[in-house]
């Protein structure tokens, strides 16, 4: 298949072409079961003889919907004020902080208040701000100026020893959609994916696929591999690492 992918299998589509640049010469990607397939769910990408599975792990439960809550809150507020701050100044909230139901629009404006109409007087170090106004809760406040200019949000993290046990729930469910091409004689892969720059790595990772898995692959599958889209979304900045061996007990 020749041509730019569909935007949902690019991942997939630089995959197999790594494959291709690393042992596998000639490999490209057949077709896109799951477009072709209007009848039930089925796999990502027939490359040559494999059948590839794409999914994406969150590092923490419901990260993906609780940080498009943090954006909707404060996102912007960076790009809009950090070329007229005067010091550096991280501001660090919990993580569930932000939550439905509250009125991220008030919020947002009494962030930017703090920041304009506040931080200047503020000493350089380490502050906890409470009971401010319109935002409801405390938030951990980080000035330096005499580092470089900028403002920066971040969340703490949670604990959260969850990882594990969603991996096997989500696994299991993409072993299902994989079984049908292993038993007709294709090299199942399943391809993970974290974008999670601050909270994951493939160590993280692998470790949390050992414990779900006790030293076996799941059943289905042959090969895992992950993939690191953090970086950046330029292609030429994905890592990605065979799992394979790594998970199998010798």
């Amino acid at each position: 298949m020749s041509g730019k992918p569909p935007d949902d299998k690019r991942v997939v589509w630089e995959f197999v072409d790594y494959l291709q640049k690393n042992g596998h010469t000639g490999l490209k990607v057949d077709r896109f079961p799951d477009d072709e397939n209007r009848v039930s769910a089925d796999v990502d990408a027939i490359a040559g003889t494999f059948a590839i599975e794409h999914t994406s792990v969150d590092t923490i439960f419901d990260q993906r919907r609780n940080s498009d809550w943090f954006v909707k809150a404060v996102g912007g507020l960076e790009a809009e004020l950090s070329a007229n701050m005067t010091c550096r100044l991280k501001i660090t909230i919990p993580y569930d902080g932000i939550r439905k139901g509250q009125n991220w629009s008030k919020i947002r404006q009494a962030f930017r208040s703090f920041i304009i109409n506040e931080t200047p007087s503020l000493p350089d170090g380490q502050h906890v701000i409470q009971n401010q106004l319109d935002i409801p809760f405390d938030f951990h406040v980080i000035k330096a100026s005499n580092r470089r200019h900028g403002l920066f949000f971040s969340r703490f993290a949670p604990d959260d020893d969850s990882l594990p046990s969603r991996i096997q729930e989500q696994f299991e469910r993409k072993a299902e959609k994989l079984a049908q091409y292993k038993r007709n004689g294709k090299a199942t892969i399943l391809l993970v994916e974290s974008g999670d720059i601050a909270l994951m790595n493939a160590q993280i990772m692998l470790d949390a696929i050992r414990v779900a898995y006790g030293g076996k692959l799941p059943k289905g599958i042959d090969h895992i591999w992950y993939v690191d889209t953090s970086i950046s979304p330029d292609p030429s900045d994905f890592e990605f690492r065979d799992f394979t061996q790594m998970l199998q007990v010798q």
